[in-house]
């Protein structure tokens, strides 16, 4: 079930001014530390010069002309809130049909994880309501450290180099030539990363995430339902979680590389710097393709399924579902679980 994270509230204390389609202002916030938060439209990342984040807002909607933007020091951070004056918003862009329900403080921030403070808002695609939203463009200097906080609509982050993070609700993710750590939590909608350089932990409750040209210390992967795609992604640690979807994995350098999946399958393709897997399915199969110089210890399990292997394996223990042994000098490690499925190991 995606996740649902808190909307804005409107001050009492609005000026009301006459509805217009698109309005354009600028704002300037500095500081170590810059939080943006807005209810719904577009948040374009772009990378900035000078030592301030520039944001460029563009009101959307024929009740663009009611939203209000308030800055200002809230918990160490210098923040910038698009505060909407109803707690019944209409967003087209989100679909006929479609609606959140959540909530926000009386600052007008808002996050996952606030306790259930704050007023209900819905977003909706059609109905009644306020017809209202704010397209972002974020300059973002070298080193910043940022987050962006948006209810319903879609991010973007390009040749962006800081400490990034993207906590969305209804929200499609995609970024490219990021450098810095970046993280991403979507309650609903796909994450797409193309070319990053640093820390990378995305966790969405229900949509698919696609990674190339990826190069960091850690990855950590984890969604509630979706597939997980890679190419070229090179990691000291990977870790991906998913509760139900196939985990595809090409061109992958990794010394650790633990995948878990509730239902689907898993495919990895590695080079020769993998020291340890651990594969876990409930069901689908687990096919692991590495070089001819795989050389690790192995303890592979499957209730229901075949297992394979294009390399010389040294058994130790052999029963019906069971298999323990090495591969070469034994290593490394490589242990598979599945619960209904095959397991193969491919030599390249």
């Amino acid at each position: 079930m995606p996740r649902v994270r808190p909307l804005l509230v409107a001050s009492a204390s609005l000026l009301v001014a006459a509805p217009l389609t698109a309005q354009n202002n600028r704002y300037s916030l500095t500081g170590s530390d810059v939080a943006i938060y807005n209810l719904a439209g577009t948040a374009r990342l772009e990378g900035g010069t000078g030592s301030a984040v520039v944001v460029e807002m563009t009101r959307q909607g024929a009740d663009g002309g009611r939203l209000e933007v308030q800055t200002g020091s809230i918990s160490g951070r210098e923040t910038l809130r698009v505060i909407y004056p109803s707690d019944r918003i209409v967003y087209p862009a989100l679909g006929r049909h479609s609606q959140s329900q959540l909530r926000v403080r009386d600052d007008g921030t808002f996050s996952g994880n606030d306790g259930g403070r704050g007023r209900d808002v819905r977003i909706s695609g059609d109905g009644g309501g306020l017809e209202a939203s704010a397209d972002l463009r974020v300059l973002v200097p070298a080193g910043q450290r940022i987050t962006v906080y948006l209810a319903a609509g879609r991010v973007s982050a390009s040749n962006v180099n800081g400490r990034i993070r993207i906590d969305a609700s209804s929200a499609d993710v995609e970024t490219t030539a990021t450098k810095g750590s970046l993280g991403i939590d979507v309650g609903s909608g796909n994450v797409k990363v193309t070319g990053a350089e640093g820390e990378l932990d995305v966790d969405t409750g229900s949509g698919d995430v696609a990674l190339s040209d990826v190069h960091a210390g850690e990855v950590g992967i984890d969604t509630g339902s979706g597939e997980v795609n890679a190419t070229t992604l090179g990691a000291r640690t990977l870790k991906i979680d998913t509760g139900s979807g196939n985990v595809t994995l090409s061109g992958v350098a990794a010394e650790d590389a633990n995948i878990e999946t509730g239902s689907g399958d898993i495919r990895l393709d590695v080079d020769q710097t993998l020291r340890s897997f651990h594969g876990e399915t409930g069901s689908g199969d687990v096919t692991l393709r590495a070089p001819a110089s795989l050389s690790a210890a192995l303890d592979i399990e499957t209730s229901s399924g075949e297992i394979e292997s294009d390399f010389d394996v040294a058994v130790t223990r052999r029963e019906e579902d069971h298999l323990v042994g090495r591969i070469g000098a034994g290593a490394g490690r490589i242990s598979v679980d599945t619960g209904s499925g095959s397991v193969r190991l491919l030599r390249k």
